[in-house]
């Protein structure tokens, strides 16, 4: 059983089950585009009135912190616009949203999810940070009503929970798996001291385990200059031994690791530079030292053909956490569709052959987490080429 989704119907077919589907990390997140979203520290608007958009009988919360601090509120109201436009291009969607404001906290997030399950919704799209995912899903789970949020913190994740998110993770065994493909056997890295840090860390060491080769040296640290340089200092001794070197900082951080490098009389054109979706940022592309690296995101045709409509519709430019509610509401206007009672099921969510959306193809796991096909890009000067292409469907395994 599957189906995809086309800009403006589903669209049967036997390999894939519908339509849908970017992240720093625990209370962050970061797009595909290299950004982050980071709840901020100045006081808080008050919260916006809850509002319903369309006329279906199904009825599907979607929780975004719309009058959060910093720049929470922007990217909600992004968010918000994007599902606005994904029931507007679904033909006859029998889905009524019911937008609520979680302020970007935990306990607003409880109460949104509170009053989205007494008002009949069925499934609940978000909440965005981390934080405020466990307290909707606890909620959410007395009235065996699914979750599909936004977090990019996989430890959020767990049954009847799922992330629509890009996760690290993936990005480290997607860009990993390609470089073994490739012959890259010995890998050193240097890996920022934060949370996003710890992530990636550890899945690189488990994806380069799995790849069968063997981690040479692992450097950390934090973002002033002088730490940087003594990490860079540290690793270079183990580089001799190592064909790959993997640096995943994000687009400020990353080009000092370069400079850093060349300083320290790093030879990086014998060394294969490896990244993660943070490095899809016009400064990466601009970095003379991190020229020719490989790193994993979505291939951007998908986002220039929805940012072209949104822009036609808004007036202005999504950010790039949109595409995440778009498919969300995508996915769920489609499910309504086809599924019947079972819609909501976790073996129509957690189907093997998946989604197809925005930016590619994804698929839950039974755990929460997802798993996404990414293409591998190379950093040039003229911004990123595609060195291997996005999967185009899952192995059903």
């Amino acid at each position: 059983m599957s189906l995809g989704l086309s800009r403006r119907q589903p669209i049967m077919n036997r390999r894939t089950l519908t339509a849908g589907l970017a992240a720093t990390f625990a209370t962050t997140l970061a797009g595909c585009g290299g950004g982050s979203l980071l709840p901020g520290t100045e006081p808080a608007p008050p919260p916006q009135q809850p509002a319903a958009v369309g006329t279906g009988q199904v009825k599907v919360g979607l929780i975004l912190p719309l009058s959060g601090s910093g720049n929470a509120g922007p990217v909600a109201q992004s968010m918000r616009n994007a599902a606005e436009l994904a029931l507007s291009e679904f033909q006859a969607p029998n889905v009524q949203l019911l937008i609520k404001d979680d302020g970007g906290n935990p306990v607003g997030a409880q109460g949104a999810a509170q009053q989205a399950l007494n008002e009949g919704a069925e499934i609940i799209l978000g909440p965005l940070f981390g934080p405020t995912v466990a307290p909707v899903g606890q909620i959410a789970r007395q009235r065996n009503v699914p979750v599909i949020a936004f977090s990019t913190d996989s430890s959020v994740a767990t049954r009847g929970v799922y992330l629509l998110s890009f996760l690290p993770e993936t990005d480290v065994n997607r860009v990993v798996d390609y470089a073994a493909s490739r012959g890259k056997r010995s890998y050193a890295a240097l890996i920022p001291q934060n949370a996003y840090g710890n992530v990636v860390d550890a899945a690189f060491r488990q994806a380069a385990a799995r790849a069968g080769g063997r981690v040479v040296t692992i450097e950390r640290f934090a973002g002033d200059a002088a730490q940087i340089q003594e990490a860079v200092r540290r690793v270079a001794r183990g580089l001799p031994q190592a064909d790959t070197l993997f640096i995943p900082a994000d687009a400020e951080l990353a080009p000092r690791v370069g400079e850093a490098l060349a300083t320290e009389g790093v030879d990086l054109r014998r060394l294969q530079l490896l990244g993660t979706g943070l490095w899809d940022d016009q400064r990466i592309y601009t970095a003379s030292a991190l020229q020719g690296g490989w790193f994993a995101a979505p291939e951007a045709a998908g986002f220039r053909g929805f940012s072209t409509r949104y822009r036609q519709k808004f007036g202005q430019e999504p950010l790039r956490a949109a595409t995440l509610s778009y498919d969300a509401v995508s996915l769920v206007a489609a499910l309504v569709k086809t599924q019947g009672p079972d819609r909501f099921s976790e073996q129509v969510l957690t189907t093997p052959s998946g989604f197809s959306g925005i930016d590619g193809i994804f698929r839950f796991r039974s755990d929460g987490t997802n798993e996404r096909g990414l293409a591998v890009m190379r950093v040039s000067p003229s911004g990123s080429q595609v060195v291997n292409p996005a999967p185009k469907s899952f192995r059903e395994s």
